[in-house]
C-alpha cells in the first residue's frame, strides 16, 4: 500500500470538544481543512466521553459562538428539553450531540474528516512543525492544531509542556502546594471518570451487571449517603430514564497509578482498563444496592461499547509551555468585584467554578462562585489568546485542555463550554494564520478579537458581561465587547454594563405559564408557591433563571407579590427556570 500524503491549509489532530470546534471554525472561514479523529464520533467531553450534561457558561450571556449554537440544535432535536437532572441545565443523549458535529462536519466542502487514527510522528522544519504522521497517510498543513485529549503532539513533537503540579513558589498560587506532597505523588494530575449510563426499566427486571476482577464494594460504601438513591440518580438524568454515571464521591473517578496514561502504550492501556472495569464495578454496586430495576442502557455509544463512553473523561492533560500561562490569580475575581481580571488578548470566556478531583480527597482552593439567578455559579474569567502558542515553536496551536495553564486554574479552564471556545477561537486564528500568511504569534489579536465577535454565523463573547445578552438582539452588543477591550480599565467590577436593558425577550424555545406567588426570603432565594397549573396548586418551587433582565426583576422583587412566570420546570432540581416574568 502507497502511504499516502494529503496536504491541507490547517490540520487539526483529535476530534474532542477543542478541536471539533476548531476545524469546523477554520472551514467556515475558507481555510482547507483537515481533521483526524481517534474514534467514531466527534465532540470529546460532549459526546463520546459521554458528559452529556455540561457544566459552565449557562448564564444565557455566555451561551455564545459554537457553544450557544450547540445548545439551540440540542433544543431544536432533542424531544421534551434538556432540563431533565439537576448537576447541569442542559443534559442531553449524546448521539444526538455527535450527530450535531457530523452534520455541521458534513455542510462543509472544504472539511475532510478522518476517524479512527492516532498520530504517529511530528514532522519539523526547524523550529516549525510542518505535518503530522498516521498509520496509513501523512498531512502536511500550514497551520497545524493540537486537539487531542493528552496533548499527544505535545509529546511527539518534542514541543515543552508540563504534566503535573506547581508549587506555590513557581505562580504565587495560594491554593498550589508549598512543597510536594503525598497527593502531589498519588494523583500526578486530576482523576479521569470512565462514564457509564445505566437504564431504569421500569418493572422489568434489568440484566445482572458483572463485577470486575479489581471489585472492591468499601470504595463505593456510603456513596448516595448525603443525598439519597433518587438525587444521586437524578444527579446526570438524561432523557428516557437514563443516568450518567460520573459521580465524583466514593463513585467513578479514578485516579490509581494515573501517571501511567503518559508512560507507555502498555501502561496506558492497562490503567485504562482498570478505570472502564471501576465504572463497571461502580454500577454493579448501584444495581447491587438499588435492586435489578437499573441496569446498563443498551446501545448508547457505538460498536460494541453499548453503556460505556468510548474514552475515559480526562479533566487534564499535558500542558503547554505558552507565550502566556492562565494561573490561578487569572480565573479568580478581583477584590470586591464578580468577576475576574479581564486580559487584553482574550478570545474566550468561562465562568465555572475552580472544580479539582482526586478520590477521597478534596483540595481546598480559593473561592471563585457567586449567587446569580436564584442560584450559585461561577465567576466569569477570560482566556488569552498567549495560551493556546508554543514559546517557542512555530506552525502550531493548541486548542483542548492542552493550554498553557497551571495545573491549579486548569480545573477551571478544563469544562466543555470554554474549550469549545477555546477550540473556535484557535480555529479561527489558525484560518486568519494562513489568509494573512504569518505564524500565529504574528497575528494581529485585535483582528482575531474582532473575527470572533462579528462571525456571521456564530458570533462569540470575549468579554463577560452578565447583562449583555446577545439573545436579546441588542445592536450595542458588539460595541460594548470592543469598548472595553479598547478601555479594559474601565471594566466593571460588578460584570455589569452600565445600561440597564428591560426588553420583551425573544424565547428560544417553548414554556409553560405558572401563576401563583413570590416568596423572596433573601437576594437570591427566590420561592414561587403555585396557584396555576391546577397539577402543581400548593406546590412551592425554587425559581431560578439564566437571563438577566430576569434575574434584575426578581431582585426588585417584594414578598408576597402575586407573579406570571413563563417557564419549565426541571423535576430534578425542583426548579421552576424562569423565562419571563410578570407582575399579576
Amino acid at each position: 500500500m502507497v502511504h499516502q500524503t494529503y496536504t491541507a491549509d490547517v490540520l487539526v489532530v483529535g476530534g474532542g470538544t477543542g478541536g471539533t470546534a476548531a476545524a469546523i471554525q477554520a472551514a467556515r472561514r475558507g481555510a482547507k481543512t483537515i481533521l483526524v479523529s481517534e474514534f467514531p464520533w466527534l465532540g470529546g467531553m460532549l459526546t463520546s466521553a459521554g458528559v452529556s450534561a455540561p457544566d459552565g457558561n449557562e448564564l444565557m450571556a455566555f451561551q455564545t459562538g459554537l457553544w450557544g449554537a450547540f445548545l439551540q440544535e440540542l433544543r431544536q432535536r432533542q424531544a421534551g428539553g434538556l432540563d431533565n437532572s439537576w448537576v447541569s441545565f442542559f443534559s442531553y443523549d449524546p448521539g444526538i450531540g455527535a450527530k450535531i458535529f457530523a452534520d455541521w462536519v458534513e455542510e462543509l466542502g472544504n472539511l475532510h474528516w478522518i476517524s479512527g487514527q492516532v498520530p504517529i510522528e511530528v514532522l519539523h522544519q526547524g523550529n516549525c512543525i510542518t505535518g503530522v504522521r498516521f498509520a496509513d497517510f501523512t498531512v502536511t498543513a500550514k497551520i497545524i492544531l493540537d486537539g487531542t485529549e493528552l496533548g499527544d503532539l505535545l509529546a511527539l513533537g518534542e514541543i515543552p509542556h508540563h504534566w503535573g503540579w506547581e508549587l506555590q513558589s513557581q505562580w504565587g498560587e495560594s491554593s498550589a502546594p508549598a512543597d510536594y506532597n503525598y497527593l502531589t505523588q498519588r494523583y500526578p494530575v486530576q482523576a479521569p471518570t470512565w462514564v457509564v449510563v445505566m437504564q431504569d426499566f421500569g418493572e422489568r427486571i434489568a440484566p445482572e451487571i458483572l463485577r470486575s476482577p479489581n471489585y472492591d464494594p468499601a470504595l463505593f460504601a456510603g456513596a448516595w449517603d448525603n443525598y439519597g438513591a433518587e438525587k444521586f440518580l437524578n444527579y446526570g438524568r438524561l432523557p428516557g430514564g437514563r443516568f450518567m454515571i460520573n459521580w465524583p464521591i466514593c463513585g467513578n473517578d479514578y485516579g490509581e497509578g494515573v501517571g501511567r496514561l503518559i508512560e507507555s502504550e502498555a501502561a496506558k492501556k492497562e490503567f485504562l482498563q482498570e478505570c472502564r472495569w471501576h465504572s463497571q464495578n461502580f454500577a454493579h454496586f448501584i444495581q447491587k444496592n438499588l435492586g435489578r430495576r437499573y441496569g446498563l442502557a443498551e446501545s448508547v455509544f457505538p460498536g460494541n461499547c453499548g453503556a460505556f463512553a468510548l474514552h475515559p473523561y480526562y479533566r487534564e492533560s499535558r500542558r503547554l509551555v505558552g507565550v502566556t500561562t492562565v494561573v490561578e490569580q487569572d480565573i479568580l475575581p478581583m477584590s470586591g468585584g464578580r468577576v475576574a481580571p479581564l486580559c487584553a488578548d482574550t478570545i474566550a470566556v468561562g465562568n465555572y467554578v475552580n472544580d479539582h478531583h482526586y478520590p477521597g480527597f478534596n483540595l481546598p482552593l480559593q473561592p471563585k462562585s457567586i449567587c446569580w439567578g436564584g442560584r450559585w455559579t461561577g465567576t466569569p474569567f477570560t482566556v488569552p489568546y498567549g495560551c493556546l502558542i508554543p514559546r517557542i515553536t512555530d506552525g502550531l496551536l493548541v486548542c483542548e485542555k492542552n493550554i498553557s495553564v497551571s495545573h491549579i486554574a486548569n480545573g477551571a479552564t478544563r469544562l466543555q463550554p470554554v474549550v469549545m471556545g477555546i477550540g473556535q477561537a484557535a480555529g479561527m486564528a489558525a484560518a486568519m494564520c494562513v489568509e494573512l500568511n504569518c505564524q500565529p504569534r504574528d497575528l494581529p489579536v485585535r483582528q482575531l478579537q474582532i473575527a470572533l465577535l462579528t462571525d456571521l454565523q456564530v458570533p462569540g463573547a470575549i468579554v463577560p458581561l452578565f447583562n449583555l445578552d446577545i439573545s436579546v438582539q441588542n445592536p450595542a452588543w458588539v460595541n460594548w465587547q470592543l469598548y472595553y477591550l479598547n478601555q479594559p480599565q474601565a471594566y466593571p467590577l460588578s460584570g455589569n454594563y452600565p445600561i440597564y436593558l428591560d426588553s420583551k425577550q425573544v424565547l428560544t424555545h417553548s414554556v409553560s405559564c405558572f401563576t401563583g406567588i413570590f416568596q423572596g426570603r433573601n437576594q437570591q432565594d427566590y420561592q414561587f408557591t403555585m396557584r396555576t397549573p391546577d397539577d402543581y396548586d400548593g406546590q412551592t418551587w425554587q425559581i431560578v433563571t439564566l437571563r438577566s433582565p430576569i434575574e434584575e426583576k426578581l431582585q426588585r422583587l417584594i414578598d408576597g407579590q402575586p407573579l406570571t412566570i413563563w417557564g419549565l420546570l426541571n423535576h430534578a432540581g425542583h426548579w421552576l427556570i424562569a423565562e419571563e416574568v410578570e407582575i399579576s
